[in-house]
């Protein structure tokens, strides 16, 4: 149980309306004659749906009961991605929209972090920085180095993001998964 609206930050899991959700937001507000609040921003780590809330002084929250454990990916259909727990070796399915972007930079084996809430696996945190291989990507034009231009590339997963120009097809390049952006050539 937490005592004050000041231990409700960013990342926090908590039990709310008997779900568990993380909190992607938080600011505390004090507004004139008012009492003061705590404005949150809140992930169903079932469900994936994001709500605002704002918590009230002596309002009740409860920290979630989420276990952890490793996962690698094995691969997606129409509504599921498909894991498989590096423990028991057991295979369980995430629904996609429980995913959202993140599924973009998912490939075969792919190592992940499971939530687990109830001993149901709930949601999967992927690696910030992932390697993958450059399938696509147009020349890049001559002339178009005086600032920092990008183009679009593909990625073995089928994601597409920017990058420079000096990359080419065939090239491994590391991908911040938190952001969708290019961060460097991998070795």
């Amino acid at each position: 149980m937490l005592s004050s609206l000041n231990e409700i930050k960013k990342g926090l899991s908590i039990n709310f309306n008997n779900e568990p959700y993380i909190v992607l937001e938080a600011n505390f507000v004090r507004m004139q004659q008012r009492k003061p609040v705590m404005q949150t921003k809140l992930r169903n780590l079932i469900t994936g749906k994001v709500l605002e809330y704002s918590f009230k002084q002596g309002e009740r929250v409860e920290e979630a009961d989420l276990q952890r454990g490793t996962a690698n990916f094995l691969y997606k259909d129409e509504k599921f991605a498909n894991f498989m727990d590096n423990k028991s070796y057991e295979q369980f399915a995430i629904p996609l929209e429980v995913l959202g972007e993140k599924i973009k930079f998912l490939k075969e084996g792919t190592g992940c972090d499971v939530l687990y809430y109830e001993n149901n696996p709930v949601n999967v945190d992927i690696p910030i920085k992932i390697t993958l291989k450059v399938i696509t990507a147009p020349p890049g034009v001559k002339g178009d180095t005086a600032s920092n231009v990008t183009k679009q590339v593909t990625l073995e997963t089928g994601a597409i993001i920017n990058a420079p120009l000096f990359i080419k097809e065939g090239e491994n390049i590391v991908v911040n998964t938190e952001t969708g952006t290019y961060v460097e050539r991998a070795n």
